[in-house]
């Protein structure tokens, strides 16, 4: 494709040139109308050479902290394992630089708290790589909740991974480049396979529903665990007093199967959520009681990697409002996330603000 590049590009910075960022965040920076690849950063010489080189980076680092001193870098990408996105994200607001991290945003309610800090001192822009909130069907959906849905009744939501899910992926995407000097965090990160899928797809789920029905109240889960697959049924209460019900399952023996349904006061929304990797717009329909009418998006650009590159490109640039999460909407996240697995454990409710430690 023609990439058409604005005169003012943001000169981003990718730390880390794992799977991740080759699948999604080294081309959304080389696709993005408003952003440059100043810098890569990787501890492993053979990926960020072959990865800058190839993605023509301004730069090729090895050290972190020396890609944070070059002054033609004005932003960085966070993509590394989770346990390193708090103290990256931090060294990077006090380098001067704004951040765009991996989600979940972090491990531990507390160690957000304190990276929020550090955003409110440094006066920069942090967002949070929630990049469902780019895709052009379910900004749709949102935009009719917040102008023409009136009360929100409830929503239903599922987030099901598939055990056909890389038979379909490997399909269609690239083989990742596997580095031999990769930076681990202390200890397997799956060891926990409860904690590793909730951090890794349960802030998918829950960052959808505050996304839509805005902030949530409490919190009631159910867990239960057959034959290697792992089911989450949570009862939601959000602060508009709207009811939700969210059913985290993996690996479900059928396709991928993600959605919502939400019944409001004018209207209803039926939402089919494809795989991501499929760069595809979610299937949403939108049925206004006023005319009863359904409509959908159809034929959107569905690359949203891109598009909350570019968002957050506009924040900076242009001074335009964050349509991305926030900081606050990262903290938000790692809240609900320790909330349910706080609730599975005791069966009882847990009110968010009550939620603290790690997930």
């Amino acid at each position: 494709m023609a990439v058409r590049k604005e005169e003012r590009l943001l000169r981003m910075g990718i730390l880390g040139c794992g799977p991740i960022s080759q699948f999604a965040h080294l081309e959304s920076v080389q696709k993005a109308r408003n952003a440059v690849l100043a810098a890569v950063c990787d501890a492993d010489e053979g990926l960020a050479n072959r990865f800058g080189a190839f993605y023509d980076a301004g730069r090729i680092y090895l050290d972190y902290d020396a890609m944070l001193a070059d002054p033609t870098v004005e932003a960085v990408i966070i993509a590394t394992s989770d346990a390193f996105h708090v103290p990256a994200a931090i060294r990077a607001l006090e380098a001067g630089k704004h951040v765009l991290c991996e989600k979940p945003l972090g491990l531990s309610v507390e160690e957000v708290l304190d990276l929020r800090r550090a955003v409110q001192t440094s006066g920069k822009v942090l967002q949070v790589g929630h990049m469902l909130r780019f895709d052009p069907g379910i900004q749709s959906a949102h935009d009719f909740l917040q102008t023409e849905m009136g009360e929100i009744l409830a929503l239903k939501a599922w987030y099901c991974d598939s055990t056909a899910r890389y038979t379909n992926t490997d399909a269609i995407q690239p083989m990742p480049r596997i580095g031999t000097r990769a930076v681990k965090p202390q200890g397997d990160p799956k060891a926990n396979l409860q904690r590793y899928n909730m951090l890794a797809h349960g802030c998918h789920l829950l960052d959808l529903a505050r996304y839509l029905c805005g902030p949530l109240l409490s919190v009631q889960a159910r867990y239960r665990e057959k034959y290697g697959a792992m089911s989450w049924f949570v009862d939601v209460e959000f602060q508009n007093r709207a009811l939700g019900h969210l059913d985290l399952t993996l690996a479900v023996r059928m396709d991928w199967h993600e959605g919502f349904q939400i019944y409001g006061q004018n209207g209803s929304i039926t939402a089919n959520i494809l795989n991501p990797w499929y760069f595809r717009s979610a299937e949403v329909d939108i049925f206004r009681e006023a005319d009863a009418t359904t409509h959908r998006v159809l034929g959107a650009d569905g690359h949203f990697y891109r598009r909350q590159l570019e968002g957050f490109a506009d924040v900076i640039l242009h001074g335009l409002p964050m349509t991305g999460a926030s900081v606050e909407d990262g903290l938000e996240s790692v809240r609900a996330m320790v909330a349910v697995m706080r609730s599975t454990e005791t069966g009882l409710p847990v009110r968010l603000a009550d939620a603290t430690g790690a997930v």
